[in-house]
């Protein structure tokens, strides 16, 4: 909301060196908040010139410029060059003069065009922005001014008003208006509101009589339990002059205020809503035939607005409507009026709208439309329903006083108002919510100070509050106004003590870790919406019994589309991956560390706790038993090629084993020892490319490889793509609370190589697993470097290669130790797998 500063100060006392720095920290005291500082953008000198002579010149690009001498009080007058028609020999200008800056840092200087040197400029109303351009020059008789040449035209137009705009938030409505920013200057500067301000709708209003334009509210079945409109007002002048100008005082101050000139009528209904805050709006009487109607759309209604657009309405779409039975559609109450009925440049006679309409209504048309308007501003925030009448009368008022118009003494005022309820407070809510002593005298003195009636009642308070504050409507928002009038500086800042961290806990020592190491091991690290549609079960070929399909299903989902919360992370995950890949990517590797809701069987019902007390231990119990176990796990997905190609070689695509060390390394992280083993049956993962990963007691970790064909072409994935998905729970229960780091040995390795044929179904990790048990402690690390299976193996077997490393912490090895080791080692793989050594 834009105030100028000379409008403000005929409603409030504001001093005479206050500046509007000063006027808008004042206001920031009491919740509204300066948005800009507006005006002064004219500096140097500008003054009233006359037209002493001018003679018209035709130009070769067949422009005709005016060769001017102007008198601007100077002892000689100056030759300006104009590009505009619109003025004569004796009129009085504005003539800016070299040396002046105009809105937009526009410099004025004596500068040779047109052979001659123009010394100065004649201003049209857009060079100074005080309206369009339609109207070309200033002429100051036009305008209803006057003045002597050399005048400061500065004073004169009213170019020295600074303008302040605030943020009015949506509680604030009745601030939409000079009248509601004074009052709130008031409470800023810490006046009395009853001896400074000068309320702009304090005006006697013609008592409502018969004879007027009839008018019927029929909005027989509101909406939500709210009628639409409870009050509307109709007031008619007759005879108007329809090329009546709008006075320039007026003009002014809706351009100060951000508004555009239109028309005497039309400019009349925005001042005064400017004024006081209630939207009018003016109809050509000459359009209306019938009583307007107030009512509620009908199927297939059509309207075509101001701005020109054919509109479809709504079945919740408060109407204006004419005729017996609202038979035509004039306008979308509240927001914007027909086309049909616009008050037009042959307009003669005028009937003037106020009225009161539901906030909801008009919000909800307003959105529906996309269709934003200063009245539809205004109503949805709350309008004051005792201003209809006081508002027709001051357009009236400004119609009969401008435009030369008669104002019927019949007034419309179809008044359905419900009182306005009181609230009970306890007279030390404010004390108690704000911790603040203040005094049951100092609360009551506030809420007046508001505009509310306060009656005492044994240690409450009922309070009554205005009309203009529909937003007052429980002790809360009372509250708020005692602190906000006494002032938030007031209001001590106690600080609560801080506690001495303990750091983070292990399990989130865990996560952080697991973390690093993806990254670092080349991952790139997501986060997803938790949130999936029932198809994605099928999508990752779960089975019909799986408990993955048990998921919880949320009553106000962010879209119906995905209405549950995932059971697991790679349902989400693969959308990332997805999306990675549709936006150009190729090679893509991505994990996720988050949780997920995997309800039992037959969930506990939650209970439903009241408010009027602490919950029970019991309550809270069965409130925690009802919420679903949520794991965290950690889940990647890596498609592509995992080492990537160049002047080395070709490049290495990502397979299964990728996914496996990645879960083995979260394990290594949490120096958490897993067992790895072939998993035939566990979607999505590929049937003969799936590991599951287990801790030595055979609890669960997680699974890794590839993931089916099947599932890879209903997800739109590249086909061998790889994925893994552990449960951090558990191995954060696993993982020991404090590791032991291991000596190093300064003696060297010694090195042994050995392949064994083992039956092509053992798994290699059980073979390794052998061997590091038979080797005992000097095994230092053992690992696969070769798989074959050819002619020179049996059939159904295959050879593993393994390397075997050796140290002692004390000692060099000898050739014969070495060789005892491995024998040992042999010996073991031999004893649980079948292993032969491979030649022997």
């Amino acid at each position: 909301m834009r105030i100028p500063l000379g409008w403000l100060r005929e409603h409030v006392d504001v001093p005479a060196a206050a500046t509007a720095e000063d006027v808008a920290a004042t206001l920031v005291r009491v919740g509204l908040e300066e948005e800009a500082l507006h005006g002064a953008e004219v500096r140097g000198p500008l003054v009233v010139g006359r037209v002493l002579d001018l003679a018209d010149e035709p130009q070769s690009n067949g422009k005709t410029i005016r060769w001017c001498q102007v008198d601007v009080g100077d002892s000689e007058p100056r030759g300006i060059v104009c590009g505009a028609h619109n003025f004569t020999v004796g009129d009085l200008v504005v003539v800016s003069l070299p040396g002046a800056v105009l809105a937009g840092g526009f410099e004025i200087t004596a500068r040779r065009t047109y052979g001659h040197v123009s010394d100065g400029m004649i201003c049209s109303a857009k060079e100074l922005d005080v309206g369009d351009e339609a109207g070309g020059i200033i002429v100051l008789s036009e305008w209803g001014l006057a003045g002597q040449p050399g005048d400061d035209a500065v004073p004169l137009l009213g170019l020295d008003e600074r303008v302040v705009e605030v943020n009015v938030t949506p509680d604030r409505g009745y601030a939409l208006s000079v009248r509601g920013v004074a009052r709130e200057y008031a409470h800023g500067a810490r006046l009395d509101v009853a001896a400074v301000f000068r309320d702009p709708a304090d005006v006697a209003v013609p008592a409502a009589r018969g004879g007027g334009h009839p008018v019927v509210l029929a909005d027989g079945a509101p909406i939500y339990g709210v009628p639409g409109c409870d009050r509307f007002v109709a007031r008619v002048v007759r005879g108007v002059d329809p090329q009546a100008p709008t006075p320039y005082w007026l003009r002014r101050r809706l351009v100060e205020a951000g508004m555009r000139p239109i028309s005497l009528a039309v400019d009349v209904t925005n001042y005064v809503m400017l004024a006081v805050g209630q939207p009018l709006h003016a109809y050509d009487l000459s359009a209306l035939d019938e009583a307007i109607t107030v009512r509620r759309a009908r199927t297939g209604e059509r309207l075509r607005t101001l701005d020109d657009i054919d509109r479809v309405l709504d079945l919740e779409d408060l109407l204006i409507t004419e005729g017996p039975r609202g038979e035509r559609v004039i306008g979308l109450a509240g927001v914007m009026g027909g086309a049909s009925t616009e008050v037009s440049r042959a307009t003669r006679d005028v009937l003037v709208e106020a009225a009161h309409f539901d906030p909801v209504a008009v919000a909800r048309t307003a959105r529906r439309h996309r269709l934003y308007s200063e009245a539809s501003r205004r109503f949805e925030r709350g309008v004051d329903p005792a201003l209809p009448p006081v508002a027709a009368e001051l357009v009236v008022r400004l119609l009969v006083a401008h435009g030369g118009g008669t104002a019927d003494p019949q007034v419309t005022d179809v008044d359905a108002r419900l009182p306005v309820e009181r609230v009970r407070m306890p007279a030390d809510l404010p004390s108690r919510l704000v911790g603040v002593d203040y005094p049951d005298a100092r609360v009551r003195e506030l809420l007046e100070q508001v505009g509310c009636t306060v009656e005492t009642d044994a240690g409450w308070l009922l309070v009554t509050p205005p009309s203009w504050r529909p937003d007052l409507l429980q002790g809360a928002d009372l509250v708020e106004e005692v602190a906000r009038l006494d002032g938030y500086a007031a209001i001590p800042s106690v600080l609560p003590n801080a506690p001495p961290g303990r750091g983070l806990t292990a399990a989130q020592r865990a996560h952080r870790s697991v973390s690093r190491a993806l990254a670092e091991a080349g991952l790139i690290e997501v986060l997803t919406y938790p949130f999936v549609g029932p198809e994605r079960d099928d999508e990752l070929a779960l089975p019909d019994d799986d408990p993955r399909r048990r998921a919880v299903r949320l009553a106000n989902p962010l879209s119906d589309e995905q209405p549950r919360l995932r059971t697991s992370l790679l349902s989400t995950l693969v959308d990332a991956v997805r999306r990675n890949l549709g936006r150009g990517a190729s090679d893509v590797a991505v994990f996720e560390v988050g949780s997920v809701v995997r309800p039992d069987a037959a969930p506990a019902a939650a209970p439903v706790l009241g408010v009027d007390r602490r919950p029970a231990a019991e309550e809270l119990a069965a409130l925690d038993a009802a919420v679903p176990h949520q794991p965290w796990r950690v889940a990647g997905v890596i498609t592509g090629l995992r080492e990537p190609s160049g002047w080395w070689g070709p490049g290495r695509r990502a397979d299964a084993g990728d996914a496996i060390d990645a879960a083995r390394l979260v394990a290594d992280t949490l120096h958490v020892a897993v067992q790895v083993a072939a998993d035939r049956e566990h979607p999505p993962w590929h049937p003969g490319r799936c590991a599951a990963l287990r801790l030595a007691d055979g609890t669960l970790v997680g699974h890794a490889g590839e993931l089916r064909p099947k599932v890879t072409n209903a997800l739109e994935l590249p086909a061998r793509t790889v994925a893994f998905e552990v449960d951090l729970d558990v191995l954060v229960d696993a993982a020991p609370a404090a590791v032991q780091a291991r000596p190093v040995s300064p003696y060297p390795l010694a090195k042994e190589d050995v392949a064994l044929v083992v039956p092509a179904d053992v798994p290699a990790a059980d073979v390794h697993r052998a061997l590091v048990a038979g080797g005992g402690g000097l095994v230092e690390d053992v690992r696969l470097f070769d798989v074959y299976a050819g002619e020179q193996v049996p059939p159904g077997h295959r050879s593993l290669a393994f390397a075997l490393r050796m140290r002692a912490p004390d000692r060099t090895l000898t050739t014969a130790e070495a060789s005892a080791v491995r024998d040992a080692a042999v010996a073991e793989a031999a004893r649980r797998c079948g292993a032969v050594l491979r030649g022997a």
